[in-house]
């Protein structure tokens, strides 16, 4: 990268306007996961509803003034992507920390990017279906030569990326991206911290082992979105338990979002 587009980023990064979009993409973030949350909760009880991000807009429209609230949390998410993607250009040194925080931050620019693209598709009334499109997709890579192992790896890609999530937590490393401040309100950082990302590692390798599943199987029936894997979960001896917890750990992990507003490293 030239000088000159480094100075760019480190501008648009230091900018309070854009500060605040990215605080506020945090905020956006936790509303989804909220939503999310309670979603899977109502489900573990036998209720109805779609578990996944585009169920999670499609409630939200429903609701007072739903379509202006989903097109400022696809704006917001937008705005916090672009400024993980700014952060991303701004790290400096080429040795494995380096590439490391480079990588990570990539990677959280393309979610937020991900999740404001879905929610400005349901904003303008796309109604996709994350599981019938996951299964085409899979479909269409078992038909390819060498898709099995395409399949393969994303979903193994998926149960690394959950157990990095779930690491996460356990070793309360997010506090690299997040000031812990002293008492009642440090203690309820670290707290929602370390439940909300085991609760989201553990629905990321739900996901991913239901596409080895698929691909041991070669059925793409077997594949699907998170919704998928909720309702193959809720098929087990004690899967309605689990989907409660990883439901709860959602929900934990929209607090961990909202405090994170305040107290994000930017």
């Amino acid at each position: 990268m030239t000088d000159a587009a480094r100075d760019a980023a480190r501008s648009v990064r230091r900018s309070p306007v854009a500060r605040i979009l990215a605080r506020g993409g945090y905020a956006a973030n936790g509303v989804v996961h909220l939503v999310f949350g309670v979603v899977v909760i109502v489900i573990s009880f036998g209720g109805r509803g779609e578990s996944d991000q585009i169920g999670v807009f499609t409630a939200l429209l429903a609701a007072p003034a739903g379509l202006v609230l989903v097109w400022v949390l696809g704006l917001l998410l937008a705005a916090l992507g672009v400024f993980q993607a700014l952060r991303s250009m701004l790290v400096k040194g080429t040795d494995a920390a380096a590439w490391g925080r480079r990588g990570s931050a990539v990677g959280q620019a393309v979610v937020y990017l991900a999740l404001a693209a879905i929610a400005v598709s349901v904003a303008l009334g796309a109604r996709p279906d994350g599981d019938r499109s996951a299964q085409q997709i899979t479909g269409t890579l078992f038909a390819t030569p060498g898709g099995v192992f395409v399949v393969a790896a994303a979903g193994g890609g998926l149960v690394i990326g959950g157990l990095v999530f779930a690491s996460i937590g356990a070793r309360r490393s997010f506090d690299t991206q997040v000031r812990i401040p002293h008492g009642r309100m440090g203690a309820a950082v670290s707290a929602s911290g370390v439940i909300g990302y085991l609760g989201k590692g553990v629905s990321v390798v739900i996901l991913g082992v239901l596409l080895i599943v698929a691909t041991v199987k070669q059925e793409p029936e077997a594949a699907g979105g998170f919704d998928a894997a909720i309702k193959a979960l809720l098929d087990q001896t004690i899967g309605p338990a689990l989907v409660f917890l990883i439901g709860l750990g959602l929900i934990v992990y929209a607090v961990f979002c909202f405090l994170r507003t305040r107290y994000a490293k930017l």
